[in-house]
């Protein structure tokens, strides 16, 4: 099986170079890193100690390298990382939202290819029509 690489879709550095996928997440005026575990669709978080995260309240990510935005321009209440397995890219698509399970890895010609999380029928709408229909 070959080893998944995620990275920013911006600057390239790797986000998980140990494991747990690594980002900034900000909301409020609270700023930390976030672990995130690196099989899609599995939840588990890695968060520092006193860190409160109440369901339904959005999140800004961030590239810890190059500190750049990782929302998704075409699907506002996503998040985006690229996704890379082996020799192919594709991106990886998350919802922004704590306690809202939706995450999507898409191809090179942004079709889905998977789709996981209970919550992940509240975008196939927008996801499954590609960024150029997208209304």
């Amino acid at each position: 099986m070959d080893q998944v690489i995620y990275s920013c879709p911006k600057c390239g550095a790797v986000l998980n170079p140990s494991g747990a996928v690594t980002l900034i997440a900000s909301r409020a005026g609270v700023r930390v890193l976030f672990g995130f575990h690196p099989e899609p669709g599995n939840y588990q978080l890695f968060l520092p100690p006193g860190v409160d995260i109440p369901d339904g309240t959005e999140w800004e990510f961030s590239c810890p390298m190059c500190w750049a935005s990782l929302a998704c321009p075409e699907h506002r209440k996503l998040a985006e990382l690229a996704q890379i397995v082996g020799s192919e890219r594709r991106r990886l698509l998350f919802s922004r939202t704590a306690g809202e399970r939706a995450t999507y890895v898409l191809c090179g010609d942004d079709s889905v290819i998977e789709s996981h999380g209970e919550h992940a029928d509240r975008y196939d709408d927008t996801v499954r029509l590609g960024p150029k229909r997208a209304g």
